[in-house]
């Protein structure tokens, strides 16, 4: 690749503990390549906090159309509230700018178009956080997978069994559809399916089950899901909030080997475990080791790709059609789950009601005047 050009102007939207804490120390570790030049808070107090833990020379702004006519930036990161996000991510892309916006992209099939329909016209392009696609242990394990090296693929589990109490969900844009356009399948287990999806490839069809059991909220608090794949695997996925021993995890059974991740809200190459089949010789077993690189899976590594991207003048990962999969893969959870019926990939488009909100104004699931 050619010499990096000139370093990327970027802003950041909401200055949260997710962009202080995970964003700002990527722009660190990039520093080379992109300098943070604003950010913008509807909190004046946490706007002002955030600048001086940045080193006092980024702009402040209350307004992103401000931000956005005043800067003009490279690339925006943003870290608001799901709700937030489409509308943030169209503006920002109107303006000329990349995008890297926190998950959920957006909050329903509808929005997201909305939101491919904004790249077309400005040529910028958007893309979802989902950091774990990047370390250097997923990275190794899907060029085994989807080189064959392991064999077909054959059974897979994710597994996203995670705790939030009453007090999580006491913070007032948790827990609502309006808010967050669902509950831990949304919010949660996205991380894990998504690296799923990213490792198996294309799924065909799901059947799902949903349920509210502990917590007050609109959306569900656990789902769990059957899906096929394209290339024939079979799969389990379970997105809960009501486990007390913590865990994120993903297996995938194939003809020579299993594979299997075991972390919580990161991994390096140490949590990648490879398991040969009894009729696979030692020395095509020892083939498969991770690299001796160790990328961690995290903001800073999926920065590097975006900005990658940016300088070959390329679509980023994670955006576009590979990013709406996730999404329809969300979406056709619910419709089954809430429907209690088989869904297909590529079923869910304009005029379906989960198209346009994951609850699918299910009459049991909807929003209620009660609840708003």
């Amino acid at each position: 690749m050619s010499p990096h050009p000139t370093r990327r102007r970027v802003a950041v939207v909401g200055t949260g503990s997710i962009v202080s804490g995970s964003h700002l120390p990527a722009l660190t570790a990039h520093a080379e390549r992109a300098e943070l030049v604003a950010a913008v808070d509807v909190d004046q107090a946490r706007l002002d906090a955030f600048r001086e833990l940045a080193g006092g020379q980024v702009a402040g702004y209350t307004s992103v159309d401000a931000m956005l006519d005043a800067v003009r930036p490279d690339l925006v990161l943003v870290g608001t509230p799901p709700s937030l996000h489409r509308e943030q991510t169209v503006a920002a892309l109107k303006a000329g700018a990349w995008v890297l916006c926190e998950k959920p992209l957006c909050l329903s099939l509808a929005e997201y178009d909305e939101v491919a329909a904004a790249e077309e016209a400005s040529g910028a392009y958007a893309s979802v956080v989902f950091q774990h696609r990047y370390g250097s242990g997923a990275v190794h394990a899907r060029e085994l997978i989807a080189g064959g090296g392991l064999g077909a693929p054959l059974v897979a589990h994710c597994q996203t069994t995670w705790h939030r109490d009453a007090a999580y969900y006491a913070v007032p844009w948790r827990g609502t559809w309006a808010s967050e356009g669902g509950g831990p399948t949304m919010g949660h287990g996205i991380h894990q399916y998504d690296l799923l999806l990213h490792l198996l490839g294309p799924w065909t069809e799901i059947r799902a089950m949903a349920a509210r059991l502990v917590h007050d909220t609109e959306s569900e608090d656990v789902s769990t899901a059957l899906v096929r794949f394209a290339n024939g695997a079979l799969a389990t996925v379970v997105n809960s909030v009501l486990s007390p021993q913590e865990v994120s995890r993903i297996r995938v059974d194939c003809a020579d080997a299993t594979v299997e991740l075991t972390h919580l809200y990161r991994h390096r190459n140490e949590d990648w475990v490879y398991t040969p089949a009894p009729h696979v010789p030692a020395e095509r077993a020892d083939a498969w080791r991770t690299p001796e690189a160790d990328v961690p899976s995290s903001h800073t590594a999926q920065l590097g790709a975006l900005l990658d991207a940016h300088d070959a003048g390329v679509r980023p990962p994670g955006s576009g059609p590979d990013a709406r999969a996730t999404l329809e893969f969300a979406a056709a959870l619910y419709k089954s789950a809430f429907t209690g019926r088989t869904v297909h990939a590529g079923e869910i488009g304009p005029g379906d009601p989960y198209y346009a909100a994951m609850h699918g104004d299910h009459p049991h699931w909807a929003p209620t005047e009660e609840r708003a």
